[in-house]
């Protein structure tokens, strides 16, 4: 006798045909670094459309590692020329493809930077929750910046210092550092990125430097920094000391709003992003 055909029978009986399950999102982990750079020979940290990126050379190194090509989200985005011991980035690739790697997540940073320049380094990789993104869940960022006082150039700081060789007021810096610590409009003291910004109030915790003979590190940090913000307040306060302002004109400034008052943009070469802060969640 012949049997009968189950679609068919599954079909007369008046129940819907059986759909298979869509497939699952494929388990993802997602890892955090901590990255150093010489940012002299790039074009800052963003992938570009002329130049080089340090964002690209890192994601070139990543997808020799990983067939998934993961993209790097990052903290924050350096300029041209500026350099980095602390920057911050994220990066997700599919479970099993980091399994088959049989690598501890301790190796992570040899593995990379084994396929990256030496002037980029990656200093350090965590394993963090699914939730975690290095930009978003920033707290705070430090920038140092460095300046070299004395009439003769340090060769061995060309591309990490600014060379300023007129005397300066320090007495008279220290009290212009001081002006821009709270919470202001820094309108004055940014570049235009090219787009509009809503908001342009920052809140600055600290700002101050500190004098080792010639050498003169500034530290400011902040909850978050405009475009150029940081060189605009250090080129100010240099300023300040070659007497072109005066310390009680920084409030006039912070106040106008007005990027023609204030004073100049320190070199790029000088900065450096130091490290970035998260909560103890993060």
């Amino acid at each position: 006798m012949p049997q009968p055909d189950p679609t068919q029978a599954q079909q007369t009986s008046g129940q819907p045909p059986k759909k298979l399950a869509p497939d699952a999102p494929t388990p993802k982990i997602k890892f955090k670094l901590t990255i150093a750079y010489d940012g002299t020979a790039y074009q800052g940290w963003q992938e570009q459309k002329t130049g080089t990126g340090i964002q690209q050379k890192i994601e070139t190194a990543l997808a020799k590692l990983f067939p998934s090509k993961p993209k790097l989200h990052s903290a924050s985005r350096t300029d041209s020329g500026v350099h980095a011991l602390g920057m911050v980035a994220h990066f997700e690739v599919p479970h099993q493809e980091f399994k088959k790697r049989r690598m501890p997540i301790r190796h992570l940073p040899l593995a990379i930077n084994a396929w990256l320049p030496e002037d980029v380094r990656i200093v350090k990789a965590q394993r963090v929750s699914p939730e975690f993104h290095a930009r978003f869940d920033a707290v705070s960022k430090q920038y140092r910046y460095f300046v070299w006082n004395h009439p003769v150039m340090n060769p061995l700081l060309r591309h990490t210092a600014w060379h300023v060789p007129r005397k300066l007021d320090i007495v008279a810096m220290r009290a212009a550092a001081k002006q821009f610590i709270g919470q202001h409009d820094f309108r004055a003291f940014a570049a235009n990125p090219g787009y509009p910004k809503e908001n342009t109030v920052r809140t600055v915790t600290r700002c101050e430097f500190k004098k080792s003979g010639p050498l003169l590190t500034f530290i400011i940090e902040a909850d978050g920094f405009l475009y150029k913000m940081c060189r605009g307040i250090v080129g100010t306060i240099v300023q300040v000391g070659l007497g072109k302002f005066t310390p009680e004109q920084i409030t006039q400034m912070l106040a106008q709003r007005d990027r023609r008052l204030a004073g100049m943009n320190a070199p790029a070469h000088g900065l450096v992003l130091w490290k970035v802060n998260y909560s103890q969640q993060k």
